[in-house]
């Protein structure tokens, strides 16, 4: 490996790790104006993404992610800070690096690597080449400051997440990833739960862990997780789910997701395979703090079905996972032996 891995160390020492939840909505809740930059405040308010963190860690995380997000030189441009690239993701590294270190247990710090939101040649302007670059930066930057993964999440193409798993390697950080799967159950490019595993076949460093996170509700990304850990058993699957569904309230965007709903949400992702669970969109601390207490209780139990999904979660917007509720796991299995 290009260095150490401390996913699988821990996941030796755990079964199952725990990680953070929102980082956008509580800093949102934490004072954040709309169309502020979040990266912008690990210079303007440290103090703020401290106690995010530790909010997090006291919660029982395994695993907190920077705040740096939008920490590429295409995202930052829109505030005007893409000649800070290196220097807010080194802090932002340096923060959670801070409370990691203090949490008296071991708490892995994974850089935040978001998708650029520039479309790739031939769709768009930016190159591949240009791509790798643009990571390189953000990540040389995060493991400067103390990340120990790159953490690259909610993507939709293929070729970016490729793009950003090289750049981990050229700078020599360890990494994952997460594509966002929407209502058709497949990422805005795309690409299926269970194709994620193939998308960086032939590098030179395989990912730590891939997987789903944000997307849409609850129970839909317990679906992907479902075709994901059929595709490949032997993977190292992360879901990070949205706390329930969104919802407006006036102006304002809530989520629909109890902590019983998301305690519920962590068995039965224990259940489907996942070795890596969190939340993302709506998840506070109270949230996790209910994750975590049903992780340490849960034992594993009977894979789920989608129904059953359904039935304890709520009802999914993956019109065609719906439409398969009836289907178990074993009787796709089956139907694929009889095609082939």
């Amino acid at each position: 490996m290009t260095a150490t891995n401390p996913i699988d160390a821990l996941l030796a020492e755990k079964g199952v790790l725990l990680a953070d939840g929102a980082t956008g909505t509580n800093l949102f809740a934490m004072g954040l104006e709309a169309g502020e930059a979040p990266e912008l405040l690990n210079e303007t308010a440290p103090d703020t993404i401290t106690s995010l963190h530790k909010n997090f860690v006291d919660a029982g995380a395994d695993i907190i992610l920077t705040n740096s997000f939008g920490g590429t030189r295409h995202r930052l441009k829109l505030h005007h800070a893409q000649d800070r690239v290196h220097a807010l993701n080194k802090r932002a590294a340096e923060i959670a690096r801070a409370v990691a270190d203090k949490a008296g247990r071991k708490v892995i710090v994974a850089g935040s690597v978001g998708p650029t939101g520039e479309l790739l040649v031939p769709l768009g302007a930016m190159t591949y080449d240009e791509a790798v670059e643009a990571f390189a930066e953000q990540i040389e930057g995060l493991k400067e400051g103390g990340a120990e993964v790159a953490w690259i999440e909610t993507m939709s193409a293929p070729d970016e997440i490729r793009a950003a798993a090289e750049a981990a390697i050229r700078v020599g950080l360890p990494y994952t990833y997460t594509g966002s799967f929407d209502t058709a159950g497949r990422t805005m490019m795309g690409l299926l739960p269970r194709d994620i595993h193939g998308v960086v076949d032939g590098l030179s460093e395989t990912p730590l862990g891939v997987g789903a996170n944000c997307g849409v509700g609850a129970s839909d990304i317990l679906a992907s997780l479902l075709d994901m850990t059929e595709a490949k058993p032997e993977a190292t699957v992360i879901v990070k789910g949205n706390c329930g569904i969104p919802e407006f309230r006036g102006t304002e965007i809530h989520y629909s997701g109890t902590p019983e709903l998301m305690a519920d949400y962590v068995r039965l992702a224990v259940d489907g395979g996942a070795k890596i669970i969190g939340g993302c969109c709506g998840t506070s601390f109270q949230h996790l703090a209910a994750m975590r207490k049903a992780l340490d209780a849960h034992t594993k139990a009977d894979r789920p079905t989608v129904a059953t999904i359904v039935e304890r979660i709520g009802p999914m917007r993956n019109k065609v996972a719906t439409e398969n509720t009836a289907e178990t796991s074993e009787a796709r299995r089956e139907r694929r032996r009889s095609r082939a």
